[in-house]
């Protein structure tokens, strides 16, 4: 039997996700609600709860402050909020669910077969000491970004990251000064997050940091990196790229 704790200061927000979970979540089959943080943690000192929808904005202690107060959580924690850029970039960063509010049954629905699929792999707490290192940012881009993969989680910076290949439902994520991992994610999560901060889709199979190009060569085909490796440029993407490109307007090397 699947538990869920609702923590969330707004009754209405909290009835409705209750209600959704009743009517489209059968696994679910005990829910209690939360309006505070405080009232939270006194639930968890007799409540088990599997899985935790918390909401990121509260008055006086907030969702950060519920994870701070953790030492070694035993529930998946699925964060709602009210679309807040901000706080969906550092949720995502950390490599952690989210519903959008107003909640829709479909996404809960989603979200908590997502959950279901690795409930038998306990969330890292890591990914939640990751989280409130962003959320203590003032800049998005400086955001550590977590990777998951096989034998763990490993938590880069932007300009750590050289280039990023898609490998099926995986993708090899090239590092500076390392080994390449190899995250169980696929290339299309990671441009949804970096795009924003520059990273140039090349090819169906590439997304580049910018910062890493070297040269572009002759022919337009490849881009090369400061590590010596080179890009392919698809030719629907070419004219997107050159935009791009910051060494776009220097003499091309053949």
């Amino acid at each position: 039997m699947i538990k869920a704790l609702i923590v969330d200061d707004e009754p209405k927000s909290r009835n409705v996700l209750a209600h959704y979970i009743e009517t489209y979540v059968e696994e679910i089959r005990e829910v209690k609600q939360a309006e505070s943080v405080d009232s939270a943690l006194d639930i968890l000192k007799t409540f088990r709860p599997n899985i935790v929808f918390l909401d990121v904005e509260m008055p006086g202690k907030n969702g950060f402050d519920f994870l701070r107060a953790l030492k070694e959580p035993a529930f998946e924690v699925i964060f709602t909020t009210a679309y807040n850029q901000y706080a969906v970039q550092a949720i995502r960063f950390s490599a952690l669910d989210y519903l959008l509010k107003p909640v829709d049954p479909d996404e809960l629905r989603s979200a908590v077969d997502r959950f279901l699929k690795k409930q038998n792999v306990h969330q890292n707490p890591v990914l939640f000491d990751n989280l409130v290192r962003n959320i203590a940012h003032k800049r998005a881009s400086e955001f550590r970004l977590a990777v998951p993969y096989q034998d763990g989680v490993s938590f880069f910076t932007l300009d750590q990251i050289i280039r990023l290949q898609g490998e099926g439902n995986y993708t090899n994520i090239f590092i500076k000064s390392r080994k390449p991992v190899l995250a169980s994610k696929t290339l299309k999560y990671y441009e949804e997050m970096l795009t924003e901060f520059g990273f140039i889709r090349t090819h169906k199979s590439h997304l580049v940091n910018p910062k890493f190009i070297a040269k572009l060569m002759a022919d337009h085909d490849l881009v090369e990196l400061l590590d010596g490796s080179r890009v392919e440029i698809s030719r629907r993407k070419k004219e997107e790229v050159l935009l791009q490109l910051p060494l776009g307007n220097q003499p091309l090397d053949k």
